[in-house]
């Protein structure tokens, strides 16, 4: 059965980034029937960019602004059955992007949230890229039974949040959070490998600390025994600092990744770290998705897979907005 689609975006003075997203998701084989972006106080041409494409806004103050709080806004006023949620700074691959992320929701009633594989810009950095290919294989699981999503490139039944909105209090992993609760009340999760989208990431070592840190924090408090020791966080750091190097030099990339390899996976643990010292254990399968490389010591090479549509050409968009 065809649902209505509608594509929240979340966003704050991203420039650079909404016109490549907007236009992407308009030369979709199935765009949405509408697309809301919700704005936490942008001063910058964010919202001027994204009033050429005819989206509905919804703003909130900066200072209440959290990532559960701002879904929840957006779906309040959306007319869909099923929301797509993107970062602002994402952009589909494929004009089926749509079409594949909402098929599992369309096809089996016990889905109650989709989620997209991620991948890096051609500048992207390296550490960050091998990290994405371990969270987001090239094979497609369509009853997954453990919260890991990622809501930069997800989508959920609006029915479903109707009864269990999003946590406004988390410091972030709000799409976590939400997927543990669906998955306690007999649902289950698709992730479509077919739906990807290029993620940007232009951060520097303070905000890579904060990212890691705020979502640490939250991890701790949807699993409240979490815990990760400066020796621990050490430990981590430079087995992937060490793994990382190996998988460059097989590319012969060593010289160029070096330095961004140890700023990431630096500031990944530093912040984990820091998140993690508010007190416990989560469940070894999320922990190992969260933290640690692939016991090989490296990222399984990407899987041969038919092409799943036509690749969106971003080229006639001004210099800045391509990645």
């Amino acid at each position: 059965m065809a649902c209505t689609v509608s594509l929240i975006v979340r966003c704050f003075n991203e420039e650079a980034h909404i016109g490549r997203l907007l236009t992407g998701a308009l030369r979709q084989t199935r765009p949405p029937e509408e697309i809301i972006v919700v704005d936490s106080g942008s001063t910058d041409a964010t919202l001027a960019i994204a009033s050429q494409f005819g989206v509905k806004v919804v703003h909130i103050r900066p200072g209440s602004f959290s990532f559960g709080g701002s879904l929840n806004r957006g779906i309040e006023v959306a007319q869909g059955d099923i929301c797509v949620f993107a970062s602002a700074h994402v952009y589909p691959v494929y004009d089926t992007w749509l079409e594949h992320l909402v098929a599992p929701l369309e096809e089996d009633e016990t889905v109650a949230l989709s989620y997209g594989r991620q991948v890096i810009p051609a500048h992207g950095q390296f550490s960050e890229g091998r990290l994405l290919e371990q969270w987001f294989p090239a094979t497609s699981n369509p009853r997954q039974r453990d919260p890991f999503c990622n809501n930069a490139n997800s989508a959920i039944r609006r029915a479903v949040w109707r009864d269990l909105p999003f946590d406004e209090d988390l410091t972030g992993l709000e799409d976590l959070d939400w997927a543990k609760r669906v998955l306690e009340q007999g649902n289950v999760l698709a992730y479509c490998a077919e739906a990807p989208i290029v993620h940007v990431h232009d951060e520097v070592f303070g905000q890579i600390v904060n990212r890691y840190r705020r979502e640490a924090i939250a991890h701790k408090t949807i699993y409240d025994e979490q815990e990760m020791s400066a020796l621990h966080a050490i430990r981590l750091a430079l087995q992937n600092v060490v793994l990382d190097a190996l998988a460059a030099r097989r590319e012969g990339r060593l010289a160029a990744e070096a330095r961004g390899i140890v700023r990431f996976r630096l500031g990944q643990f530093y912040g984990a770290y820091r998140g993690f010292r508010q007190h416990g254990p989560v469940s070894q399968l999320l922990r190992w998705r969260f933290y640690y490389p692939p016991k090989s010591g490296a990222v399984p090479p990407s899987e041969e897979q038919a092409v799943p549509g036509n690749i969106i050409n971003y080229d006639e968009l001004p210099s800045e907005d391509r990645a």
